[in-house]
């Protein structure tokens, strides 16, 4: 069963006001003001029961989220041991000082529950928010790719045989050139032997092991976006280099509704394939 979180306003409003020990400009008061994710419960309503244990408010998880991601909290688990620490955190959420925080397991559970699906709406929803309150310009762009490591060490890389089919099923992206993530566009000519071809990462097998320049070879996600020039505004996120321009601004036009006059980007980039591309924008 869906629960809703009712604020406790006791604790923010004269005559004990905790509220004003939080400036005016701290950017959760100013989120507080302009960010409506009451939303969320309309998209999530499907994935909750009508009985039984009445869950913590969808709208306090996205909350949760938006909080790991603005101070670059390291895990759901510290981000759950500070919020009780924080008047600025317990204010954005709606909390009271008395009230109990969630155990960091609901955020998982909530993601495993939701799926991909809603969450690609919500992103969408929130892009949307932005377009009203003025933060996306939507004619220009800037694109750019960051290597994530997984969530898995190089303990868990085992060396491995192939067969040709399995290849030709995972197709071409899965192979990474052994040496840094700047060859990671070469490919794998005849002869040429690839790390991802004779490495497997067991705790993740859809992660790959990439080097970035120099140092040592790590399991990795690549993470593609198109920020709006503007504000910055993230639009998409999608998984490898400039092969992949064409499908970002897909998925940005699609999100935001806006047509992309002008494209900025580092040198990768700069492929035949991707400036007749460019062309057809104008």
């Amino acid at each position: 069963m869906m629960g809703h979180q009712a604020k406790q306003t006791q604790w923010w409003d004269e005559p004990v006001n905790v509220f004003a020990r939080i400036p005016e400009d701290h950017i959760l008061r100013r989120l507080n003001a302009c960010l409506d994710l009451n939303f969320v419960r309309e998209e999530v309503a499907s994935k909750y029961g009508r009985n039984g244990q009445v869950s913590v408010d969808p709208v306090v998880f996205m909350k949760m989220m938006l909080l790991l991601f603005l101070d670059d909290v390291k895990s759901e688990r510290e981000l759950m041991r500070i919020i009780p620490l924080r008047l600025d955190y317990l204010y954005f959420l709606g909390y009271g000082l008395e009230d109990t925080v969630p155990n960091h397991s609901v955020l998982s559970k909530a993601r495993q529950r939701w799926g991909k699906e809603v969450f690609e709406r919500l992103f969408a929803r929130t892009v949307e928010q932005c377009w009203k309150a003025g933060l996306i310009g939507g004619d220009k762009v800037h694109v750019d790719s960051s290597l994530i490591r997984a969530d898995a060490s190089l303990n868990c890389v085992i060396v491995v045989e192939k067969t040709v089919a399995k290849l030709e099923q995972q197709g071409d992206a899965s192979g990474q050139e052994e040496g840094s993530e700047d060859d990671d566009q070469k490919g794998s000519g005849p002869g040429k032997s690839t790390v991802n071809e004779r490495h497997v990462v067991q705790a993740d097998p859809e992660a790959t092991v990439v080097r970035h320049r120099i140092g040592k070879s790590l399991p990795s996600y690549k993470n593609h976006r198109a920020l709006d020039d503007k504000a910055g505004v993230t639009t998409t996120g999608i998984r490898d280099d400039g092969e992949e321009l064409p499908a970002v601004f897909e998925a940005h036009e699609e999100v935001t509704g806006l047509k992309i006059k002008k494209v900025v980007g580092v040198l990768k980039y700069g492929t035949v394939f991707n400036f007749i591309t460019l062309e057809t924008l104008s």
